[in-house]
């Protein structure tokens, strides 16, 4: 057994075959019957002439068939690539080009879309239709049912050989910019995403025999919200697979906070991990209904946040109804994995002093300073750099060098990757994560993140989400905007807000001006559009 994906999936199979492995909706299955689907789809794959380092899209909402797909690519050593459902044609088009894909196994009503633009993909060949019940046409001509693509392959395991150094590839959209194919090898992303390594104490499990073992411990049972297509669910998903646990998935596509209160009660689910505020304040807002209604949430002791900010007056609120919940921060991205991680209790919260994300210092994180290529000390309270993980870290962006150079640096002989986050240290030795420098406000002369100055906004129990960004200013250079989206349609001057958010934030960072929106814009994993948020910005206030 090596230290890859499938390798330590199917030996947690033969560990423990008859427990169950996945719920999604009506759907359940056991990790041999897990096993066995991903089997038929694995063989599958090989007749449609799929080898090792092929590259294969998934363009789906969430569904059994990802999970499936993407385990049976990883049993023939094939990378399987995520789509995000949300992009138009010249999107979708860019990100399969830049992918070198040579299939798609996709949802019915993406046909239309992936017909449109075939003829402008020479390497695309095969088109894999999921059905998706939605009565829509598949438009595609030659294209393959899946479920009678797998239905008479052989659920035996196919004889592979694998290795820590087969290829793991998750394409990213950030906050800005087009998306970019983060390429690792395969023992680092298990060490760093899929808990090869403990994020809190750095142990490293020593065999992958060992790594196996941990699903010999009881059975947690887990629910992730963010969808498959983003790296975070994919990576909770291989995290609970390799741990033994019962894994759910939201069957839903529009996030019901409501509803997923009811599958926490019926599943008596124990952790629940979501993507920053886009989905805890929503489920802050319903948490007290669900406990009227009699909903037995007793079971939840573990809630997390990743890939996005977890504003603390949220958290504050849901341990007034949940007090005997552990709230786990952690920051981190998908060039990085977790970078930190805070926990959030009743009896023992962290001081809200304000500004972005605070956290303890890990021992594979360190805050660099790029011009002099110097490690910032603890000590150094007063020098703002970049966020930094060293170790198991990606070997590339997918074919693009320039950016891989910038990104994936050598630092005393030791490779380090730094996707533009900035921090900075405090009094306590704790790590402040102020966002990313890509979308800082440069305003006469002071530099400004928006994250900071979002989160102390939300303080007001009138905000509901909003944006931050820097607009064109004839005497400041650039002026801080927030785009907010109120929670009561009623009046909320500007002058209001600063009230509230002068105890987080000094004066210089407050929003020169603010605008209203019916909805913030974000990715379906809560990731924030600063793209979106600046055009509806420079929209509303005139600015060419």
């Amino acid at each position: 057994m090596e230290f890859n994906a499938a390798d330590i999936f199917e030996g947690v199979v033969d560990r423990i075959p008859n427990r169950e492995a996945v719920v999604l909706g009506s759907t359940r299955l056991t990790y041999q019957e897990l096993d066995a689907r991903t089997n038929k789809a694995a063989n599958a794959l090989k007749k449609l002439g799929i080898k090792k380092g092929s590259h294969i899209g998934i363009y789906a909402f969430n569904c059994i068939e990802w999970l499936e797909v993407m385990l049976g690519a990883y049993k023939l050593c094939a990378i399987p690539i995520n789509i995000n459902y949300r992009y138009v044609e010249e999107e979708l088009k860019y990100l399969i080009d830049n992918a070198d894909m040579e299939a798609v196994f996709y949802h019915k009503q993406f046909g239309e879309k992936l017909n449109n633009i075939r003829n402008d993909l020479p390497l695309l060949k095969d088109f894999i239709c999921i059905n998706d019940g939605s009565g829509a046409d598949d438009v595609i001509e030659g294209s393959f049912d899946f479920e009678a693509l797998i239905s008479n392959e052989d659920d035996s395991r196919l004889s592979v050989e694998r290795s820590g150094d087969d290829r793991y590839i998750l394409y990213t959209g950030g906050t800005t910019g087009m998306p970019k194919g983060v390429v690792w090898r395969m023992e680092d992303v298990l060490m760093t995403l899929g808990g090869g390594i403990d994020a809190v104490t750095g142990e490293k499990y020593p065999t992958p025999e060992a790594f196996a073992d941990k699903c010999l411990q009881d059975q947690t049972t887990a629910l992730a919200l963010a969808p498959l297509m983003h790296g975070a669910a994919q990576w909770q998903s291989f995290n609970a697979f390799f741990s033994g646990w019962k894994f759910i998935l939201n069957d839903q596509i529009s996030f019901d906070a409501d509803y997923i209160w009811e599958i926490i009660a019926k599943e008596k689910v124990m952790n629940l991990t979501i993507t920053g505020d886009a989905m805890g304040r929503p489920l802050c807002d319903a948490l007290p209904s669900a406990l009227e209604k009699g909903l037995d949430l007793s079971s939840l002791f573990v809630l997390a946040s990743t890939a996005s900010v977890f504003s603390a007056s949220i958290k504050d609120t849901i341990l007034e109804y949940l007090p005997n919940l552990f709230l786990i921060d952690a920051v981190g991205s998908s060039e990085t994995g977790a970078t930190g991680v805070n926990i959030h209790t009743k009896d023992g919260k962290l001081k809200d002093s304000g500004g972005g994300p605070k956290f303890t210092k890990p021992n594979f994180s360190e805050i660099v300073n790029l011009e002099t290529l110097e490690i910032i000390q603890p000590s150094d309270t007063a020098t703002i750099g970049y966020l930094a993980r060293k170790g198991h870290v990606p070997v590339a962006y997918y074919k693009d060098e320039e950016k891989s150079k910038k990104t994936f640096i050598e630092i005393n002989g030791e490779r380090y990757s730094i996707p533009g986050d900035m921090a900075k240290y405090e009094e306590d030795g704790q790590m402040t994560l102020l966002g990313r420098g890509s979308v800082s406000i440069n305003s006469g002369g002071e530099k400004i993140f928006p994250e900071e100055v979002e989160m102390a906004l939300k303080a007001h129990p009138n905000i509901f989400d909003c944006l931050v960004v820097g607009v064109k200013d004839e005497r400041w250079g650039q002026k801080v905007v927030a785009v907010i989206q109120r929670r009561e349609n009623s009046e909320l001057s500007l002058n209001e807000i600063k009230d509230t958010a002068s105890k987080y934030i000094a004066s210089y960072k407050m929003p020169k001006e603010i605008v209203f929106s019916e909805l913030i814009e974000r990715a379906p994993s809560g990731k924030p559009n600063y793209q979106w948020a600046q055009k509806f910005a420079n929209s509303q206030l005139n600015i060419k």
